[in-house]
């Protein structure tokens, strides 16, 4: 089964940017080919593999029309998200009555004290998209990206559309099948999505616009097969205040320097980057030997009370001082 995948895979033009995910490039190669297109699809698999890139490659074929004959055109019109038969729904905050995306937050400058979720309002808003008829294309498309936040009233709700969308194909993004109700999963056809392998992993990243990323073997470690997580670890790093990493990668050697450098952590970076901070010290310490089992173990303890939501400086500075 394995050669055949392998086979579609390098013979595919249409999913021919896509590494390492024979299996889902055979069986959407394959709807395609019979023109049996499913009114939904299940993307399951880790973030960063791939299943936005062929979210992407699926939808530049289903709205093929003869009113849109230039596919460079289309493809710039599906990353615009300004084609009328698309509706792309990402995860929101509530923030001052009005929702905001991902992107949108961090460019607002807008604290996050909770996770984005997908809402009861943004189903309402996809059942009144697939209300009229597609325009250009023969179907209407949406996705839903990070299918496992849905709120359960937006849960329920979007199962009555799964039952009947029309006119229509949803693709739902989402970590695994079990993070996404049954009834959910059922009323769509699953598409796989695996970790990749070292050498597909190198291969992507190689023709990414940071291949200097193969020369950072703690972050290829936290990526664990997902390119999309190792350009994301990459970023962080980046982001990090100079000499921060430096001063942790020592470790202070007396008490003031242990607060003072709790402080400067818990005031220049936000929950969310503190406990990939931790990963990122383990995997380091971990590969270079600097630290002991129990050393290690307290680094696991301060992700467990960041994420318990113990003040962030204080949780630094009992793990420095120890």
């Amino acid at each position: 089964m394995t050669p055949k995948f392998a086979k579609v895979e390098c013979m595919n033009p249409l999913f021919h940017p896509l590494i390492g995910q024979p299996a889902a490039i055979a069986l959407l190669s394959q709807a395609i080919a019979l023109d049996r297109i499913a009114p939904a699809y299940l993307f399951a698999g880790p973030q960063g593999v791939g299943k936005r890139l062929a979210t992407t490659c699926l939808i530049q074929r289903l709205l093929q029309s003869r009113r849109e004959t230039n596919p460079a055109l289309l493809a710039q019109r599906i990353e615009q998200r300004n084609h009328p038969d698309l509706l792309w729904v990402e995860p929101t905050y509530l923030h001052q009555g009005k929702r905001l995306t991902v992107a949108e937050a961090e460019e607002a400058g807008v604290k996050r004290k909770s996770a984005p979720i997908v809402r009861l309002e943004q189903i309402r808003e996809i059942s009144h998209f697939l209300s009229r008829p597609p325009l250009e294309a023969s179907r209407s498309i949406v996705v839903i990206e990070q299918t496992e936040t849905l709120a359960e009233a937006a849960a329920n709700a979007l199962l009555k559309t799964l039952e009947e969308p029309g006119q229509a194909t949803l693709i739902l993004l989402a970590p695994s099948v079990e993070s996404l109700l049954p009834t959910i999963v059922s009323r769509c056809q699953r598409i796989p999505f695996y970790r990749l392998s070292d050498q597909d992993l190198q291969t992507v990243l190689q023709r990414s616009p940071q291949p200097e990323l193969l020369h950072h073997a703690e972050v290829l470690a936290l990526a664990q097969g997902s390119p999309g997580a190792a350009i994301a670890q990459c970023e962080k790093l980046q982001a990090l205040p100079e000499g921060l990493l430096e001063q942790l990668t020592q470790l202070p050697n007396t008490l003031r320097e242990s607060l003072n450098l709790a402080k400067k952590i818990a005031k220049a970076l936000d929950t969310e980057t503190q406990i990939w901070l931790l990963d990122y010290l383990q995997q380091s310490y971990w590969r270079s030997g600097q630290a002991s089992l129990e050393q290690l173990q307290k680094l696991e303890k301060a992700k467990a009370y960041l994420n318990a939501y113990v003040q962030p400086q204080l949780v630094w500075e009992v793990t420095l001082m120890q």
